[in-house]
């Protein structure tokens, strides 16, 4: 299930008139948002309970909602049924955040920087390992190549979470791991989840 919810577009400025001598200012890009205005956004997002009770939830399967982030950033609203999870997986380029709007997930994340491409299997040094839980109103920012898997532990409970990433995901690596191995298993491009 996919469907679009559009934030209202940012209050721009109007210019002040200029002379038609002045020549007009040079057009300036958009500048990519910060890690913390990720943050923000997610933990903002999450705090507005109409949004999240808007979410259809389905005792089956995730669900999700995608919205429009900050920037040009992709945002989905996930809704996670008690025992479902993501799995291990990357975002490739894209900077991220989440923050869990409903709920408690859990986070188990690999504090290395895995090679971009050429490997099907690697092995994990120890320590690498690390584990949060993230309860209602707590969130957190990542960086790119970020290795996790997401998850709800409840066995009776959904959770529900608001994730962004910029740029917008170009794919997704998912990985099977078994003790220090690491598998790549399959590269998910935007047309295989929208």
């Amino acid at each position: 299930m996919s469907q679009h919810v559009a934030f209202p577009p940012p209050v721009r400025g109007v210019p002040a008139a200029t002379s038609l001598s002045s020549p007009a200012p040079a057009p300036t890009a958009p500048t990519a948002p910060t890690a913390d205005e990720l943050l923000e956004f997610v933990r903002r997002t999450a705090a507005d309970q109409d949004l999240v009770s808007a979410l259809p939830l389905d005792p089956e399967g995730r669900t999700w909602v995608r919205l429009d982030g900050p920037g040009g950033s992709e945002a989905w609203l996930i809704g996670w049924p008690p025992g479902t999870g993501t799995g291990w997986h990357d975002h490739a380029e894209s900077r991220g955040a989440f923050a869990t709007a409903r709920g408690t997930l859990t986070e188990n994340a690999l504090a290395v920087r895995l090679p971009t491409s050429g490997w099907k299997t690697l092995e994990l040094t120890g320590g690498v390992d690390r584990s949060r839980r993230l309860g209602t109103g707590v969130g957190r920012a990542f960086g790119r190549h970020h290795v996790h898997e997401v998850f709800n532990e409840s066995q009776d409970t959904h959770a529900v979470s608001v994730h962004v990433y910029h740029p917008p995901l170009p794919l997704i690596r998912r990985f099977s791991r078994t003790g220090a191995v690491l598998r790549l298993e399959q590269v998910e491009r935007p047309e295989d989840w929208r």
